[in-house]
């Protein structure tokens, strides 16, 4: 009976695993997300540096976009954009994305020595 309940128990395992490594993407932290209905900021979540706000609900107005921007940061930042959206459009989104906003290293201050 016991060695039948190990392997049993070692199956489960098995699969647990399997199941974990093939379902489990890995996603960064989501710094921002925007919603687009019609041309029209739908919703958002959080914080939106201003000026790509201001140009992103732009070029969403002027094209009428039905969409999704989600900034991503896993290693770096990365911007995804709905794939219902053309690529023209989603490359003029992301020519006004600033990137080097997000990449500025932090300085350590702690280890300099007056």
């Amino acid at each position: 009976m016991t060695p039948t309940l190990l392997k049993i128990v070692f199956i489960a395992v098995a699969v647990f695993i399997i199941y974990k490594l093939l379902f489990s993407g890995k996603k960064g932290l989501t710094l921002f997300e925007m919603h687009f209905k019609e041309g029209r900021l739908d919703s958002h979540k959080g914080k939106i540096p201003e000026k790509f706000a201001k140009e992103c609900r732009a070029i969403a107005k002027s094209n009428k976009l039905t969409c999704t921007v989600r900034a991503e940061k896993l290693n770096g930042v990365r911007l995804h954009i709905s794939a219902n959206v053309s690529d023209g459009i989603a490359q003029r989104i992301r020519n006004v994305f600033p990137f080097e906003y997000y990449d500025k290293k932090q300085v350590d201050n702690s280890k300099k020595v007056s």
